[in-house]
């Protein structure tokens, strides 16, 4: 079950993003209102709004798994509301890891799947950021 959550999690932010990245690129040469610098810009908030999104679809998935399915938990410091779900996805997400709240049982995948797509998103978006800035800066 987590395994194939884990994949549907792995799908869904990799289409998330790959839309989102494909949007900035294919709009922000069309866009004549705004300045070439201002157009970085406008990437690079497209972009943590796609991160954003993806850290709130984990958060909806932790919530769920542990909230509706009974599908593992949280220890330490955790409070069953979803702002700590946000945070632990946001920590998760990042691979910051402060430790104050830790994925218990079947969890535990999915943590590691979205530290994983995390990274790669990251690096992903440093990637276009890279091109973005070279065309329009």
């Amino acid at each position: 079950m987590s395994f194939l959550l884990g994949l549907f999690l792995v799908c869904t932010c990799v289409l998330m993003h790959y839309e989102t990245l494909r949007l900035l690129n294919d709009h922000m040469s069309r866009v004549k209102i705004i300045s070439t610098r201002a157009k970085v810009l406008s990437a690079m908030v497209g972009a943590v709004c796609s991160h954003l999104l993806q850290i709130a679809v984990f958060a909806l998935a932790y919530w769920l798994l542990r909230n509706k399915l009974g599908i593992g938990g949280f220890g330490g410091a955790f409070e069953d509301s979803f702002s700590t779900f946000l945070y632990f996805s946001s920590e998760t997400y990042t691979t910051l890891g402060f430790g104050d709240i830790y994925p218990t049982g079947s969890l535990r995948l999915i943590c590691g799947v979205e530290s994983l797509v995390g990274l790669l998103m990251v690096s992903w978006t440093a990637s276009f950021t890279y091109l973005e800035m070279r065309r329009y800066w």
